[in-house]
């Protein structure tokens, strides 16, 4: 049986993260993941998942300076000392939570002097999440919704992971921004298949629930099970309305 994360950075925005998780519970969700969850404290997202159960798969490192347009620090050269904190906090965060992953955010930035900094701070939070057991992911996010972010393609996250060579550096295959760019989903995750640490969808294009569009995620998922995928896949598309009423998706996939 496929089993699902609720990514609460898209879905249940409207209440706090404790209550999101609650919710996601109640919905029949086996997981939750999230974007940034800073600004709530540790201790009540920790007992909300203890209360459900749930386990919290992963989060995101911060943006940096949101309102300039930031999108991530740790390919911006000048700017190792703050990547590198925001690699702290989120594993510190992580820890706290029990959370399994970390996904350093790059940024936009470009080149050669980008791409040394980035590998350079991989390096460094890989060696900083081994220690708690946990695990380093690295995401494409396509042009269309990210406009100047320096990771783009599997491609270029394919390569930086094997010249870092850490065990516990993956990357996050999200089916909706590798369908928006690449094309063939199921052949990219053949392709990827030994690097791979977690799997998001979304609808393609329009990033609603994975009830419509170019993709059919009910042969998706089936090829994933085939394949022997066993962790929950990462529901982190846009509701056009309250998350509960966008969720009829679920039973006909599960």
């Amino acid at each position: 049986m496929t089993r699902f994360s609720a990514n609460l950075g898209f879905l249940w925005t409207d209440r706090a993260l404790p209550d999101a998780i609650r919710a996601a519970h109640a919905a029949g969700f086996d997981a939750v993941e999230c974007h940034w969850p800073y600004d709530v404290a540790a201790d009540d997202v920790a007992a909300a998942l203890a209360e459900t159960g749930l386990p919290m798969l992963g989060l995101n490192t911060r943006r940096g300076d949101v309102a300039a347009g930031e999108n991530g620090l740790a390919a911006l050269p000048g700017r190792v000392d703050e990547a590198r904190a925001a690699i702290d906090e989120a594993l510190a965060y992580a820890d706290a939570i029990g959370a399994g992953a970390v996904h350093v955010m790059a940024g936009k930035a470009e080149g050669p002097e980008a791409r040394a900094v980035f590998a350079q701070n991989l390096h460094y939070a890989c060696a900083r999440a081994a220690k708690g057991g946990r695990i380093i992911l690295i995401e494409p996010l396509n042009p269309f919704d990210a406009p100047g972010y320096f990771l783009n393609s599997t491609a270029q996250a394919a390569d930086l992971i094997t010249e870092i060579a850490a065990p516990n550096l993956k990357l996050m295959f999200d089916c909706y921004h590798v369908g928006r760019t690449e094309g063939d989903v199921i052949a990219r995750l053949g392709a990827l298949w030994p690097i791979i640490g977690h799997i998001q969808f979304a609808a393609v294009p329009d990033r609603g629930a994975p009830d419509h569009g170019d993709l059919d995620y009910a042969v998706v998922f089936a090829e994933l099970a085939r394949m022997g995928w066993a962790q929950p896949l990462g529901a982190e598309y846009r509701p056009t309305g309250a998350t509960e009423a966008s969720l009829g998706w679920m039973s006909r996939l599960r």
